[in-house]
């Protein structure tokens, strides 16, 4: 997705070989305009699937999944890191570990908004190591839903994630697929050269 490997190249800052901030306009400020384009190119990729569910983990994932429900007029649910005290009800729950903030959580979802009848499209901000949307797969198929496959708005991919959630059978569209990154540049999958953009100030 052309408009938003460029905004990664405008506005990214690298911190690491690992570690990409995009908070000015993807997970902290949202640039609302792209949002929405995001979503609508979620819907174009997984249209006619017959999906019902948008489903992701909060917090940076919901603007995404809410974009890509609107796109497929379906509902988004968001899984929770913590159980409130007006969830009494049954909940489907996976552990997951954040790469980011190193904390692990255990996130649920209540059976009354997913089950057999659903058919389920994950949305994420970030794709690295994969522990949040394995988490989600994996509740998915507690649920009993179909999975129609995995959305990722950005993808490291030279971390795990992929080839994790590969070896579970899911089918994963990213819309920009980094290749490598280090301060000062970054190259994304298919692209020979590699791009300049801000490092850390």
């Amino acid at each position: 997705m052309k408009v938003l490997e460029d905004r990664i190249r405008q506005e990214g800052l690298i911190l690491s070989e690992t570690v990409l901030k995009v908070d000015s306009f993807l997970n902290h400020q949202v640039d609302t305009e792209l949002a929405l384009e995001i979503g609508r190119e979620f819907g174009r990729l997984f249209a006619g699937q017959g999906i019902t569910k948008v489903l992701t983990i909060e917090a940076s994932g919901i603007q995404f999944a809410m974009a890509a429900g609107i796109a497929l007029k379906v509902p988004f649910v968001y899984a929770k890191k913590k159980k409130a005290v007006t969830q009494a009800e049954q909940m489907y729950t996976a552990p997951v570990t954040s790469f980011t903030r190193g904390e692990t959580y255990q996130v649920s979802i209540s059976r009354h908004y997913l089950g057999p009848d659903d058919k389920v499209l994950i949305v994420d901000d970030f794709l690295a190591t994969g522990a949040a949307l394995v988490g989600l797969v994996t509740i998915v198929r507690e649920a009993g839903a179909q999975l129609a496959g995995v959305g990722c708005v950005i993808e490291k991919g030279f971390q795990e994630g992929r080839g994790l959630l590969e070896e579970m059978g899911v089918r994963v569209h990213s819309l920009a697929r980094i290749s490598s990154m280090a301060p000062g540049e970054v190259q994304f999958v298919d692209h020979n050269d590699p791009i300049r953009i801000k490092e850390k100030v």
